[in-house]
């Protein structure tokens, strides 16, 4: 393979701040402009002893390690045996919240149902009382303890959802505490605005699209809060009429449209997604062919969250036939108090065993779509020139090991930037 950019003479080398060198396997997953789909889902980009230059935060020089050393010098990190990779992407995330609800685990297993929940002072609402009752600092500080672990597992960009406050104040102060872990972690944080997560206890829905619409949707958007509005397209919680409204008002607003479609219920929210050119719907657990076949043709992401229907005991969505009729898919944890994981590399595990993903197409899913997931791919997902520096070193010899070994962590060395944020064994 070539190296970029090519150099006339080896004498002529020009300086990196680092060069990552003899990876087993180097995944580039070349970024052609657009998400992958279909066949080219699975298409990684390996280099066999491959090596990265980076200088500045950015990707410089790329290729096998003899044509990099030769065009390149610099601190050099050992990878040999280990693949290297672009640090994962989480499009899908509810950092930020209160509390916890380690209590309904035990009360899930036990049989109880949903509603059993809820009547016992469990459930959603749980979480916005415990959410409400916490100041934005206590927001930050527990959000950051997420964020840590996150990047522990190889996270190095985050999308973060408001969605636990149901008020204007307290979704403005889960969205302020998430700029503020934008600003201050090493992790990038991409916000989003869900106010439109649950209908408030004794509040009509669409008095609540109401609120936001005129109030809440306007604030976020002239404080400039959020990039995407989202909204939960589900049975008893927002139709489609209702997701429709607040989607264009937001649009209106600035704030690109995305949705929790179909994943309870075929409510026609993957339609929707279609019809209102959302960046992506998200679960479809039970999205039709033809809202499959509709955000396809419209190139709507498919965020897929395997960690929810694990905890939830439910079957998983059709990832195998979404890619053979074209649909992008990416990989997301769904943190959040009901589904308690940080972990990507579980996701991509869970991807190719219970939704019959190649282990090539989950990593793809799990950092290039997920990037254009959340409309970041011009910055990270891939190991491309100028791109960030976001680079993840597994302990393992190839990329099958990251789904085939399990249960543990096998990043072991993290980059964000261009700077060593996870020092592991490498070199």
């Amino acid at each position: 393979m070539k190296i970029y950019p090519p150099v006339a003479h080896a004498m002529a080398r020009i300086a990196a701040d680092l060069i990552i060198t003899n990876a087993a396997e180097l995944l580039i997953v070349p970024d052609g402009g657009c998400p992958r789909t279909g066949p080219a889902q699975g298409h990684l980009g390996i280099v066999r002893d491959g090596a990265v230059a980076v200088a500045d935060g950015r990707i410089i020089g790329i290729g096998r390690t003899r044509d990099v050393l030769g065009a390149f010098s610099g601190e050099k990190l050992d990878a040999s045996g280990r693949v290297v990779m672009p640090g994962f992407v989480d499009p899908h995330t509810h950092l930020v919240f209160g509390g916890s609800r380690e209590h309904e685990y035990v009360m899930k297993l036990e049989g109880k149902s949903y509603m059993e929940i809820m009547e016992a002072g469990g459930g959603i609402f749980s979480t916005v009382r415990a959410t409400r009752a916490a100041s934005e600092d206590e927001l930050v500080a527990q959000a950051r303890r997420r964020l840590d672990r996150m990047l522990t597992w190889g996270t190095t960009t985050v999308e973060a959802k408001s969605g636990y406050g149901l008020t204007v104040e307290d979704e403005l102060k889960c969205l302020r505490a998430a700029l503020r872990l934008g600003r201050e972690h090493p992790a990038d944080v991409v916000s989003t605005f869900l106010g439109a997560h649950a209908v408030p206890e004794g509040m009509d829905p669409d008095a609540y699209i109401d609120l936001l619409v005129h109030e809440a949707v306007p604030k976020v958007a002239t404080e400039g809060l959020a990039e995407f509005c989202d909204v939960f397209c589900e049975k008893g919680v927002f139709s489609v009429d209702q997701s429709r409204r607040l989607l264009s008002a937001a649009a209106e607003a600035g704030l690109a449209p995305k949705l929790h479609a179909d994943e309870l219920s075929q409510r026609g929210g993957s339609e929707l997604a279609a019809e209102v050119g959302a960046v992506s719907a998200d679960h479809l657990l039970m999205a039709s062919d033809a809202g499959i076949q509709a955000m396809a043709r419209e190139d709507v992401m498919g965020v897929l969250l395997p960690g929810t229907p694990f905890v939830l005991r439910s079957d998983y969505p059709r990832a195998r036939y979404m890619v053979e009729q074209g649909l992008p898919l990416a990989l997301a944890t769904d943190l959040n108090p009901n589904c308690l994981t940080e972990g990507m590399p579980l996701m991509v595990a869970l991807a190719c065993v219970q939704m019959r993903m190649l282990p090539a197409e989950a990593i793809v899913a799990a950092t290039l779509n997920a990037a254009y997931a959340i409309n970041r791919a011009d910055e990270v997902g891939s190991l491309d020139i100028g791109k960030k520096a976001d680079i993840i070193i597994l302990d393992a010899p190839n990329h099958i090991h990251l789904p085939y070994h399990f249960g543990v962590n096998l990043v072991d060395t993290v980059i964000k930037e261009g700077v060593v944020v996870r020092e592991g064994q490498t070199g």
